[in-house]
């Protein structure tokens, strides 16, 4: 599998585009101005409750990896140092706008979460919200390699995304909904990154889903070789099988 492929059970349905970071960019740099009108029921429904507890406990310095219109700023720890970083420029202008509304002090940054520009070892805690789903099975091994870099050998990482439902009705319902969901959020539903830990110098402390069996909370921390300065040697996400 090459470094842009994806996995062939994501690409089931003929004629979904490539997740990569170009569309992903475009995407959301077109559709920011409607982003939270587009998540607002979901918001209200469920997701909110789950921003909150992505949260929970987390203190010091935390990154926002994927802040995009800054639907989690309402839930930052109030004695934390926030910074958030999102691919899309303009996402960001409506975290601005959030962060004044809610008298919140961050650091907003656009940046590509494969390539983080801040010092190794700088974050206490890094949170990361429906971004994973954006992104391909090599952009996420590469990302998670990135939040292990700038994470403290002593912090966590906690992942909030969607996961295939194992079970038949919704399963169906999902890849059912999967053109759809790619050609409006340039995401999909199947979501491989917890196996890649391994591989980015990470170890999978604690996996919880919590809606169903289809969207999940992983927390993860920086291998004690990886903090070491030890490298994983394989670069490339495993296929799926």
């Amino acid at each position: 599998m090459t470094a842009h492929n994806e996995s062939t059970s994501a690409r089931r349905f003929r004629g979904l585009r490539r997740l990569t970071t170009a569309a992903c960019f475009d995407t959301y740099e077109r559709i920011a101005p409607l982003y939270d009108a587009m998540e607002s029921f979901w918001e209200v429904s469920w997701k909110k409750k789950l921003r909150r507890m992505l949260f929970d406990g987390l203190t010091g310095r935390i990154l926002d990896a994927g802040a995009g219109t800054g639907l989690n700023i309402p839930y930052y720890p109030s004695d934390a140092e926030m910074v958030g970083v999102d691919l899309s420029p303009k996402m960001l202008s409506y975290a601005a706008t959030r962060a004044k509304k809610h008298g919140k002090d961050i650091a907003l940054m656009s940046m590509d979460l494969r390539n983080i520009a801040l010092p190794d070892h700088h974050f206490d805690g890094i949170v990361s919200a429906f971004v994973f789903c954006t992104l391909s099975d090599q952009d996420r091994l590469a990302a998670l390699r990135e939040l292990g870099r700038v994470c403290k050998p002593d912090g966590t990482i906690r992942i909030l995304d969607y996961s295939l439902s194992n079970r038949p009705g919704m399963r169906f319902v999902m890849r059912c909904c999967e053109p759809w969901f790619r050609w409006m959020f340039n995401a999909t539903y199947q979501v491989r990154f917890e196996e890649f830990a391994p591989l980015a110098g990470l170890e999978l402390s604690a996996s919880t889903f919590v809606v169903g069996d289809f969207v999940k909370i992983s927390e993860f921390r920086p291998h004690r070789q990886t903090a070491s300065g030890t490298q994983p040697e394989q670069t490339e996400a495993p296929a799926a099988r």
